[in-house]
């Protein structure tokens, strides 16, 4: 899978393609990350995991806050493609 237009599938859906909404960071994680992130399906576990990326608490994610720590988890589990 190629992230970088996943991301911005993902995101261009409620607006800028180079940010990632709430709603759409939780529909992007449900549809494309839910065996690799526990609770996928929970709002509050996406709460929570938008949080900790979301370190500067602007409400959006770039791919850039996205994919440091995504990019590591899919990679360690053995799903990493460019």
């Amino acid at each position: 899978m190629d992230w970088r237009i996943a991301f911005k599938a993902y995101a261009g859906r409620d607006g800028s393609s180079d940010m990632l909404s709430r709603d759409e960071f939780q529909k992007l994680v449900k549809s494309e990350l839910s065996s690799f992130v526990k609770n996928a399906g929970d709002p509050a576990a996406i709460d929570q995991l938008m949080s900790s990326l979301d370190q500067n608490n602007d409400g959006v994610l770039s791919f850039l806050k996205f994919w440091q720590p995504i990019g590591h988890l899919v990679s360690k589990h053995g799903g990493f493609s460019q």
